[in-house]
């Protein structure tokens, strides 16, 4: 039975097995859970499954719910797999998905992937992060400084990770296929958030503290940051740091912005 794929989920069937391969490939040899978003028709699922993962599988269709619980009944049954027919984002509660350390895999409709990426950066459980996203999302996640896509994204993936584009994935390798090209963007925690920032106030200010560096990009960042913060306490890190008054946002570092960050609040 050929499923209709619903545009309302945006979804995009992944049916290149070469593929598919490459991103079960890709994931962590270790014997941590895995937690599945979007697990569709169940390929990904499948292949996990053959490795002896435990898997924990969110599914917002109800009707590919249906078929995945037909398809895995035994694995469920075993209890290798639970399969969650809910939205995701219903179930973050307090900053943690699952209960146990896991590794997350997804293949993100584009309209939600930066929310799901953000949240899995804030859950300590979540150690590596392996998604297909669009490719424009992937690269503002894992650009480095100097690179035109910088942005508060890369820092708040870099800044307690290692993130890497690792490869593209071509529009012709779905079913429907997407208007877009799509990305394999791998996230492998270093740290948590929790050990750079005291409290969980300081941390939604330094986001605040992006967004105000970014608003506009090819201004300089002092032009973007006096709006809000002390030109001398700026002035005074730039000296200390040696830094042009004509910076721009993507020319500072990851680890400049935390110190800059720290230096003026």
């Amino acid at each position: 039975m050929k499923i209709k794929a619903k545009k309302k989920f945006g979804q995009n069937f992944l049916k290149d097995e070469s593929v598919k391969q490459k991103i079960i490939q890709a994931m962590p040899n270790d014997n941590l859970k895995v937690v599945e978003i979007g697990p569709g028709l169940g390929d990904l699922t499948k292949k996990l499954l053959e490795s002896d993962r435990q898997i924990t599988a969110f599914e917002i269709d109800l009707e590919l719910c249906e078929i995945l619980q037909d398809s895995f009944k035994s694995e469920i049954e075993k209890g290798q797999l639970e399969l969650i027919c809910d939205d995701v984002l219903n179930r973050w509660h307090n900053d943690s998905l699952v209960e146990e350390e896991y590794h997350l895999i997804a293949n993100l409709p584009y309209y939600v992937a930066t929310n799901i990426i953000l949240k899995a950066l804030v859950d300590n459980k979540c150690k590596t992060i392996l998604v297909m996203i669009q490719k424009e999302v992937a690269l503002k996640f894992s650009a480095k400084a100097g690179d035109k896509e910088f942005s508060s994204l890369s820092i708040l993936a870099n800044i307690i990770a290692e993130s890497n584009l690792l490869f593209d994935v071509g529009s012709e390798c779905f079913d429907p296929p997407p208007k877009v090209t799509s990305s394999i963007l791998k996230i492998v925690k270093t740290k948590d958030y929790d050990t750079l920032f005291k409290e969980k106030k300081e941390f939604e200010e330094f986001k605040n503290f992006l967004k105000a560096a970014f608003s506009a990009p090819r201004k300089t960042l002092l032009k973007n940051l006096q709006k809000t913060y002390s030109k001398d306490n700026i002035l005074k890190f730039y000296e200390l740091k040696n830094l042009s008054n004509t910076i721009r946002p993507h020319q500072l570092s990851t680890s400049d912005y935390h110190l800059l960050f720290k230096n003026i609040k």
